[in-house]
């Protein structure tokens, strides 16, 4: 590899941030650390500016080498997709990294993922289940699947779906508590909550045309849908949750919805999130595609 041009530079520097290390990146490379050095000095040189400190025990980045990475990510890829495009006359190809929630992931995306493999089976598709939020941008990820309002940023996001809520317990747990009856009934309940910033405190309910905000309470708060469903079906008490988390309980009568009456319908958009552009590679393209498609979102 050429590592005098630009785009060689910006490999380099890609390497030692995946390594950690400029020994690392070198060994990697097949340079010696004091090349890759010069490397990183001649890009600073040029640039004008610090982009990474180094110490005895590792390196960090400045905000400007955070930027350059970034840039440093997209444009390597676009590269990359562009040779393989023309190498193989537009066949989508290479690796596609998706993110997703890890009990949608598992439940919605999962079975989706298997058939877009049968499809497409030049794409490697490396799958990331976790309720933390990735980094598009930053490259952490090609598409993520996320829920709730996006704020505003130069991503692209296409609405794939959406969601709504409601409110289950098992039925062991209401037989030994009761069954509400009415929405003011869940203060006496121990009801289990989301952790995460985003979650709203209070759960809504409607009466009479109008909707109302309910301050519940409870002893356990998680930031997975998934694992508060299984805590329901355990039987420590009230949760208020997408109705894909709970679609089999409900179905088999491991729990039981509540106070659907007042239940104000509430839908949680559904967006498949992605870098987009006419430099956007072929593969993430199908894929996002693939997903509208679908209806078993």
């Amino acid at each position: 590899m050429d590592f005098s041009g630009r785009s060689g530079e910006m490999g380099v520097f890609v390497m030692v941030a995946q390594e950690g290390s400029l020994s690392a990146a070198a060994r990697a490379l097949g340079l010696t650390p004091s090349a890759v050095s010069r490397i990183i000095a001649r890009t600073e040189q040029r640039l004008g500016t610090r982009l990474l400190l180094r110490t005895t025990r590792a390196i960090t980045f400045t905000a400007e080498g955070e930027a350059y990475l970034r840039a440093a990510r997209r444009i390597l890829a676009d590269m990359a997709e562009v040779e393989e495009a023309i190498a193989d006359q537009g066949v989508p190809r290479g690796r596609l990294r998706v993110s997703a929630a890890l009990g949608h992931g598992r439940l919605a995306i999962v079975p989706l993922v298997a058939a877009f493999s049968a499809h497409y089976p030049n794409i490697v598709i490396d799958l990331t289940l976790g309720d933390e939020v990735v980094d598009i941008l930053g490259g952490q990820a090609d598409v993520a699947v996320r829920f709730g309002h996006l704020p505003d940023s130069p991503l692209t996001a296409r609405k794939i779906g959406d969601t709504g809520q409601v409110v289950v317990a098992s039925p062991g747990y209401l037989q030994r508590h009761g069954t509400p009856q009415e929405p003011e009934d869940l203060l006496r309940h121990n009801c289990l909550r989301f952790n995460f910033r985003r979650a709203e405190p209070n759960w809504p309910f409607i009466r009479d045309g109008r909707e109302f905000f309910l301050k519940v309470s409870g002893n356990i708060e998680c930031s997975s849908g998934e694992a508060l469903a299984q805590l329901a079906r355990e039987g420590a008490g009230i949760a208020r949750i997408g109705e894909f988390s709970v679609a089999e309980d409900l179905q088999n009568g491991d729990l039981v919805p509540l106070l659907e009456t007042w239940n104000p319908d509430d839908r949680e958009p559904i967006h498949a999130v992605f870098i987009g552009g006419a430099a956007m590679p072929a593969r993430v393209r199908v894929f996002v595609d693939f997903l509208l498609e679908q209806h078993r979102i």
